[in-house]
């Protein structure tokens, strides 16, 4: 299983800024549209089942804006607007969406495997996450607890720069900022920009 996953992290480590989300848009852990649609219950007539074409290329149009959304979703989603007809959208914002976005979503969890800024705490959550696969779970790990397990890798990282005896005064003052601060976007910018410009 761990063979498969490595051999998934360098796949997706080639193509990952074609596969990663936007850093900001999991840092805004913002809602998205998936979490509405699992919210449909069974038994419960579809949100969809009332709206007209029109009504139904919005929602898609929607989906296709939300900076969560990957390559297969905006592939169907794409194609469904080109030449879809009402019932093949409606199907698929009920059925083809949630299972195109839990397709994504795994597909970030490799490229963060991936990715040489992810720490040890993101790594063994996105493990976690594969394993038990649960697309729901996977969403809003990647909407919340992919924030939070990255700024405690981030503390460890400037954690390390201060424990450096060659770190200068001004690249620790600018790392001890950045901790007094606390929030996960400034551990983060200090990483990525901030003590490089120090």
């Amino acid at each position: 299983m761990r063979l498969t996953r490595v051999t998934l992290a360098v796949a997706a480590g080639a193509m990952a800024p074609a596969l990663l989300f936007a850093t900001p848009s999991f840092a805004a852990g913002t809602a998205s549209a998936p979490a509405a649609t699992a919210a449909v219950t069974a038994g419960a007539g579809s949100p969809y089942d009332d709206m007209d074409v029109d009504d139904l290329r919005v929602a898609i149009v929607r989906i296709l804006a939300d900076p969560d959304s990957g390559k297969r979703v905006q592939r169907e989603a794409g194609a469904l607007l080109d030449s879809g007809t009402a019932d093949e959208m409606r199907a698929w914002l009920e059925t083809g969406y949630p299972l195109a976005q839990a397709e994504d979503d795994r597909v970030a969890l490799t490229g963060l495997l991936a990715d040489p800024d992810s720490g040890k705490r993101v790594k063994r959550e996105v493990n976690a996450l594969l394993d038990r696969d649960d697309p729901a779970e996977i969403r809003a790990w990647l909407e919340t607890g992919y924030r939070l397990a990255q700024a405690e890798d981030d503390r460890v990282a400037i954690t390390r720069i201060l424990a450096d005896p060659t770190t200068s005064p001004a690249l620790r003052a600018a790392a001890n900022a950045a901790l007094d601060d606390g929030t996960p976007e400034a551990l983060r910018h200090f990483l990525e920009v901030g003590r490089y410009e120090v």
